[in-house]
């Protein structure tokens, strides 16, 4: 142990003292031959008291105060190595003294050395764990340099308790202490992709989706590699922390006096910072960063156990389930609908001033082409349940009609009888139902809870091109097999098709443009594409180029969408198109609203009119001042509009 070394190097009450020092080179009786001592009362209390004052006692205390150089130097070490030990070490029933072999003695001024260093190291990696903060943004100097409530307190905890509960505490904090900095570490990464912390309820579930995307992105090996070297890290930091607790647990025992002033000092000195409201940098001095993170968590986790009678509640309330098939969604009979989800297509693809006139202008060109076409489009705002990933929430919370904001909550909504809007649509008889979900690789059985008749995953497009990283298909293909599939077909029945496009799914890196649609053929066409696009790895070097390609990536599928309809929609093509969630923060950024961009576009005007009254923006970019709803609202409001009473 850390904490022993320091013991024996610094002369503290650690340090053996055996009846062989005292007796010069006697050596010590066989064991078989000594007759077995018979304790009497209060004896070894006596001897104990004689041999080895308790690390409290005043003897002990003015021991501690002697020299170091003293201690280290001119103090002969009980049991240390002489000439006549056998190679091997010292004989059984000699101690080996201090260090290892005497090391210590041969080398007094490098042990010095080494305990004084590696009681910094220990006291520095504490205050690093006390510190750290659970956020990428505020991981800066000035959030070093400041007094940790939990220190003082700590190191006041210490110092009153007597030697083995002082031991047990140290432990006990330093794993504590150890758990926290892990925790944080995850925050941070929590906050960098969804812009929220780590839910220790909900969210366990999510790192196998995290070992799913990087077995799709670096391969098997990869992912491998990083979850182990994920695991040795956590483990390494839980130890270390643990054992740098423990060793200046033993410090201050040893130099009482010392620590208590420091530390009454320091408790004095945070008090009057948080009186003053002192900062540094902009950053109060006095932190309790490590409170404040336990205290909402005891509400999270206090949350967390109840969502789940909380979810049952608002799911049981559908204001259509008593609703007759023949008068559902009677506005829209004989159109085809299709419900377009475009991957991370935030509000800040249109307000952001590093994209907001790329973006904007291929929106407004859009408005201008479809309008010549014969479509009129209105848009709004829908803020989504999440932030930089977790598409299946934002789609669920959209089609259902409830806040799908956790995995918990998906669950329990998709092996439940509650209807959605794809579902309802189903349940009238009058549209046939499909998906287009080229993201999906594998079994979707939630498929069908979404009322969707026929599913075309990524391996029944016919796509015969390459990846783009994450995303299997090209937008522009996905959209044209839909047509070649099912829209294209003659005299095909209403549907209503739920579209997933994926080309502007992080890492936004190799990213497909647009091609002519007769030369897509099967896809090939791409291979060309992707070898002049970027490499992921460079374009996450820096923040300005991962904002860029996400940029080009939403033009690209905008502009496949946009051209799509101008090209195979016709006057009873009703589009719905709208983002699922915000990009992450790389692109915008801490602390941005979760809203997303909606847009309805119909050659019918009728079908605008029953929404005349939502007060949306004409076009394809909505208004900073659009109307901004929950996404768990536009279900309703959506089958009112087109239901019987506005018929």
């Amino acid at each position: 142990m850390a904490g022993g070394s320091a013991d024996v190097a610094t002369g503290g009450p650690d340090v053996e003292n055996t009846k062989a020092d005292e007796a010069g080179e006697q050596q010590p009786e066989p064991a078989e031959d000594r007759p077995e001592a018979e304790p009497t009362d209060g004896a070894a209390e006596a001897d104990t008291d004689i041999s080895r004052p308790e690390a409290d006692s005043p003897e002990a205390l003015k021991a501690d105060d002697r020299p170091e150089a003293e201690t280290v130097d001119d103090q002969p070490e009980a049991g240390a190595e002489t000439a006549d030990d056998p190679p091997g070490g010292p004989p059984p029933g000699r101690s080996r003294g201090a260090g290892w072999w005497g090391w210590r003695r041969k080398y007094p001024g490098v042990a010095r050395g080494v305990t004084v260093g590696t009681t910094v190291l220990a006291g520095a990696l504490v205050l690093f764990a006390l510190l750290l903060p659970n956020h990428l943004d505020r991981l800066t100097f000035g959030a070093f340099v400041r007094i940790p409530a939990e220190g003082v307190l700590l190191a006041g905890l210490l110092l009153v308790l007597p030697p083995r509960p002082r031991r047990i505490a140290a432990v006990v904090a330093g794993a504590g202490l150890g758990l926290m900095a892990v925790l944080k570490c995850i925050d941070m990464g929590f906050y960098s992709v969804l812009d929220r912390p780590f839910d220790l309820v909900l969210d366990w579930i999510l790192f196998g989706y995290a070992v799913d995307f990087l077995n799709e992105s670096v391969g098997p090996t990869g992912a491998k590699l990083a979850v182990i070297a994920a695991i040795v890290l956590i483990v390494a930091l839980l130890v270390l922390v643990t054992l740098a607790v423990v060793r200046l647990a033993n410090l201050m025992a040893r130099h009482r006096p010392v620590a208590a002033r420091t530390t009454l000092v320091l408790g004095t000195a945070w008090i009057t910072c948080v009186t003053l409201g002192v900062q540094f940098t902009d950053v109060p001095v006095a932190a309790k960063t490590n409170a404040v993170i336990l205290q909402n968590r005891a509400h999270q986790v206090r949350a967390g156990l109840r969502d789940g009678r909380v979810f049952a509640e608002q799911a049981s309330v559908d204001a259509f389930a008593d609703t007759p098939p023949d008068q559902l969604l009677t506005g829209l009979r004989g159109k085809d609908v299709l419900f377009t989800f475009i991957e991370s297509y935030g509000r800040s693809a249109i307000e952001d001033p590093a994209m907001a006139k790329q973006v904007g202008a291929v929106l407004d060109d859009g408005t201008s082409s479809l309008k010549a076409a014969g479509f009129a489009s209105q848009s709004g705002w829908l803020k989504s349940p999440v932030a930089g990933a977790g598409s299946w929430l934002a789609h669920s919370t959209f089609l259902s009609g409830l806040w799908i904001k956790n995995q918990q909550r998906y669950r329990n909504l998709t092996s439940s009888d509650r209807a959605t809007l794809t579902s309802y649509f189903q349940k009238s008889g009058a549209w046939r139902t499909v998906g287009i979900v080229p993201g999906v690789r594998r079994a979707w059985p939630e498929g069908k809870f979404f009322g969707l008749d026929h599913i075309y995953d990524s391996e029944h497009l016919g796509y015969q091109g390459p990846y783009f990283s994450w995303t299997p298909v090209p937008d522009q293909f996905s959209l044209e097999a839909f047509e070649r599939l099912e829209h294209g077909k003659k005299d095909h029945k209403p549907m209503m098709a739920e579209i997933i496009l994926a080309s502007s799914h992080n890492p936004w890196a190799p990213i497909a443009r647009t091609v002519d649609w007769d030369d897509l053929g099967d896809g090939s066409v791409f291979d060309q594409i992707k070898k002049e696009g970027k490499d992921p790895k460079e374009v996450w070097k820096s923040p300005e180029s991962v904002r860029t390609e996400y940029r080009r990536a939403i033009q690209y599928s905008l502009t496949s969408l946009i051209q799509y309809m101008e090209r195979y929609g016709d006057k009873n093509t009703v589009l719905v198109f709208l983002g699922d969630h915000q990009p992450n923060p790389t692109v915008t950024g801490s602390g941005v609203s979760k809203d997303v961009p909606v847009t309805v576009v119909a050659h019918d005007p009728k079908v605008l009119d029953k929404i005349s009254d939502w007060g949306w923006t004409d076009g394809l970019k909505p208004a900073k001042d659009a109307p901004r709803w929950g996404m768990d609202k536009f279900r309703d409001r959506f089958m009112t509009a087109y239901g019987p009473d506005n018929g």
